[in-house]
This record gives structure tokens, sequence and C-alpha cells, in this order.
């Protein structure tokens, strides 16, 4: 009897003393700290346990232009965190048999083509959510990305074809955007709904989810929504909010913790919601195929977690920590970043949504978080990321200021001047289209034709590369433009890199290839 009390005691005492969880106070004094640390104007957080929403708040201020402030109703753009949701209207109608993971995506989008005719032939829906096409890392984006970009879904799906494979189909996690477009057309051709409309109707609309809207336009009360912050030179900025015109499928969601905490309850209640959790959005067997491993990740070992694995199901990251599956996503627009997470064996849910885009501020709430429950210590998460941005950051501007260096020495070197008007024209690529180099009172300028914000002004860097130097500094994604020369020493060509390591895949520049068009 003393033996079972005494075994009794040490697991008390074990849940209490390695299981705690943090108090709403601690959480309060975590997020404050996070926005300090980080520079972020506003937050808010939402965390489930057992199906009851325990932490719901929202910190700091919506804008720093207007000072007011962020509370559980504000809305943000949840971005690529949408993703789940177009899963989630796939599985609809799958389990109203209306297609499978498996149909091919040519039986309900004939003119549907990659670059490579046998991974058309064989692309099935499951593809669409997966990242594993074979297509680079944000192959395309520049097609969406800034969302000023005028592409029509027409223009996107037949552009596809163009997009060269990086690596053999089914083979490589690259993470993608473009093609949960397609996965968004398959939804409206085989519903008869825009996908907006679908998943208002069918997900949002039972969920209770009635403050959050499909795509910016759709919101019906904006009195209440955060604005986006950008840092530049050091000092925040407010930028334009993307609000993805055409192609809410792939990020277009604007929600907030109260309404994002119910469908986080249904997604950890296997798709079931309601009173005794009695109606369902989709199947169980729906729900299973999505936390499923599909795609293999690689381990991210910098967590502080030990894990064995990392996959992606469909529209969600799948990885263990400690013992645990963890089930997650990330979502980013210029000036908001956002996270959700579960953790199915303890019932858990965190909800962190952000108006500025260092990611490490999502990041370590969530981990301090997780880290109360699963009884983890000597981590200080804020501390840990700061050290690590501010090490990415010291890189990245090492690299940079080398390279404004060298153009402004360039500049000065009056007797080494290069002859910039060869460099004038139209360029073309096949699935980006046109590139306009012109001299503008005396400065080569860049100029896309269906990205009306993608112009900045040209600058010699060494040989025959240029930089492009963008107008709106908010992009962090300055690039070298790298000409190929004819026999006669004549720009016939140009390709395009990043300078920045930090810049955003989505400038997904590695992929154009601009020729010359003849006059």
């Amino acid at each position: 009897m003393k033996r079972t009390v005494s075994l009794i005691l040490v697991f008390t005492l074990t849940v209490t003393v390695y299981g705690q969880p943090l108090s709403g106070k601690k959480i309060d004094r975590l997020t404050e700290r996070v926005m300090q640390e980080f520079n972020v104007p506003g937050i808010a957080v939402a965390v489930i346990k057992d199906d009851q929403v325990v932490h719901m708040k929202g910190y700091g201020v919506r804008s720093t232009a207007t000072g007011r402030k962020t509370d559980e109703n504000t809305l943000f753009a949840i971005a690529s965190n949408t993703k789940a949701f177009t899963s989630a209207a796939l599985g609809i109608l799958i389990d109203e048999g209306k297609l499978t993971w498996d149909t091919r995506v040519t039986d309900i989008i004939p003119e549907f083509r990659l670059y490579n005719s046998y991974v058309t032939e064989d692309f099935i829906i499951k593809d669409l959510l997966t990242h594993r096409s074979g297509m680079g890392l944000g192959a395309g984006d520049l097609m969406g990305w800034p969302d000023s970009a005028d592409f029509t879904t027409t223009e996107i799906i037949h552009n596809l074809r163009y997009l060269k494979q990086a690596s053999p189909f089914r083979m490589k996690y690259d993470y993608d955007n473009m093609l949960y477009i397609v996965a968004g057309e398959v939804v409206e051709r085989v519903s008869g709904q825009s996908w907006e409309d679908f998943v208002e109707s069918r997900i949002m609309g039972p969920l209770g989810m009635n403050g959050s809207a499909a795509s910016f336009k759709r919101i019906k009360d904006r009195s209440n929504i955060i604005d986006a912050h950008v840092p530049v030179d050091g000092r925040l900025q407010v930028v334009l909010k993307q609000e993805a015109k055409m192609h809410n499928s792939v990020g277009g969601i604007y929600s907030n913790v109260s309404d994002m905490s119910k469908w986080v309850m249904m997604q950890l209640n296997r798709g079931s919601y309601g009173v005794n959790t009695a109606q369902r959005i989709f199947s169980e067997a729906a729900h299973r195929e999505m936390w499923t491993p599909q795609t293999i990740r690689p381990v991210n070992e910098e967590s502080g977690y030990r894990s064995h694995f990392a996959a992606y199901g469909l529209g969600w990251n799948l990885t263990d920590i400690n013992g645990y599956l963890q089930v997650s996503h990330t979502g980013g627009h210029s000036g908001i970043v956002t996270q959700v997470t579960m953790i199915p064996e303890l019932r858990l849910g965190i909800i962190v949504l952000t108006n500025q885009e260092e990611v490490s501020a999502f990041t370590a709430i969530t981990n301090s978080i997780i880290d109360g429950y699963l009884g983890v210590r000597n981590h200080d998460r804020v501390m840990e990321l700061k050290a690590r941005m501010l090490k990415q950051q010291a890189e990245a501007k090492e690299i940079t200021d080398r390279v404004w260096t060298t153009v402004e020495a360039k500049r000065k070197e009056s007797s080494a001047e290069t002859d910039l008007k060869g460099f004038e024209g139209t360029y073309t690529d096949a699935w980006f289209g046109d590139v306009v180099i012109s001299n503008e009172n005396g400065r080569l300028r860049f100029r896309a034709v269906k990205s009306p914000r993608m112009r900045g002004e040209m600058f010699h860097y060494t040989a025959n590369t240029l930089i492009v130097k963008w107008d709106d500094r908010s992009f962090n994604a300055d690039a070298f433009a790298v000409f190929t020369l004819d026999r006669e020493g004549k720009p016939v060509s140009f390709t395009m890199e990043a300078i920045s390591p930090l810049t955003d895949f989505s400038f997904d520049f590695q992929d154009l290839y601009l020729e010359k068009r003849k006059k």
C-alpha cells in the first residue's frame, strides 16, 4: 500500500514539475517579450487543450499608423495556412464520390500540362498538394508574387508547362504554390462553385467562422484588420496588404484566432465538430490521408526537439518531437507571418498570427508553449532565435554590402564607364512574359510588364552583370542580372538570381530565362 502511494506521489510530482503548461500571465509576458525582441507591432495567440480554448488574446497594435489595439477578433492574412483548407475542400468532394485522391488532374483540367509529358500523364490530385512535382523551390511564384502580378488562372495553368523539372518526379520535396492554384481550379470545376464560395459555405459557415473570409475582397467588416509591416533600413514600414486577387486557394484567407480555434478543434477531432462532435466537415478517412506522410522532408536539426522524421502530408507539415506527432503549417505574406501547430496526442493546438514578417516571433511563442506541455527545460527560445536571426542578418548584410561597395566603386571610375545603352530592349521569358529595360532620364530601368511592382534601377556590377535595385525597398530582393553576349559583344539574353540569402524564395528569379526580342 505504501509503495502504491509512493508511486502515485512520484507520478503526481513528475506531472507537476515536468509537464506544467504556461499560465495565461506567462504567455502574456512571453508574447510581450517577443514583440520587443523581434520588433513586431501586433500578435494574436490562441491555445486549445482538450477541446477548450485555454488562452486567447491579442497583443500590441494592429498598425503602427493607427495605434489601434489587437484583439482576438483582429483579422490577419493566414497566407499558406490556407492550403489546409484547399486540401479539406478536396477531401469533402472525395467523400461525396466526385473524385479520388488518385484522379488524374487532366481528367478534370484537360489543358493541364507540365514540362515533361510523362509527369503530366501520371499527375494525380494528391500530387497537387504534396510539393513533389519535380519543379524547383517556388517555381513560377513570380506569376503571383508580389501580388500586383496580373496573371490569370488560365495563364498560370498554361505557363506551368514551361517550368523545367529541377528533380525527378515524386523524388524530392520542393515547396510550391502554383499547384495549389490548380487545386483550387479542380475544386471549382468539380463542385460548380468558386473555391471561395465552396470554402465559405462548406467549411467556414458550418464551423461558425463568421469573421473570416476566403479572400480580402470578401471581408464584410474591415474595421478590425491589421496592417502589414516590414523592416526597411532598420525601421518598420507599413506596406500594402497582399490581396491575392485571383489565386486565393494558395493563401488568400483572412481570419482571426477566435475563428481559427474552431478550425483547429475540428482538425483535432478528425473532421468532427459541434455538440458532442456529432457533425462532420469531412470523413475520418479523408482526415487520415491529410495527416499521412506523402513527401519526405529534411529533419529540422535546430528545433531543439528530438526528431526522427519530417514529411509533408496534404496541406500539413508532419514531424515527431520528443516522441509526439506534431502537425503544423506556416504562412507568409509580405509583412505578415502565421503559424498553426497541433500535437494530437496531447489534444493541443496553438495558433500565432503576427503583423510583421519575422518568423522567429511565432516560432519562439509556439515552441515555448509546447515546452511547457512537454516539460522541456533550459531552452530560452526567444534568446536562441534572436541570436540565430542576428547571425543570419549579419551574414546577409556582409554579402549585400560587398555588392553595393563594388557598384559604388564602378560608378566612381569615370575612366572605366560602361556603355549601358546596349542593354536596352524588350526581353521575353516563356512563362513570365516581357521585361523592358530602358533609359529613363539617363538611368537604366527594369520593368516587368505583367508585374507592375517589379521595377527598379539597374547598375553595372562586373563585366556583363548588372544589379537590379527595386523601387519597393520592402522586397529585400535586389538581384543580379547576368547577361549573355553574342560574338559582337551585344546582350542577347539574361538570367537572374537574388543577392541576399534572406530573399523570400517566391522571388524565383533563378527560373527566368529572358531573351532579347529582335527588332
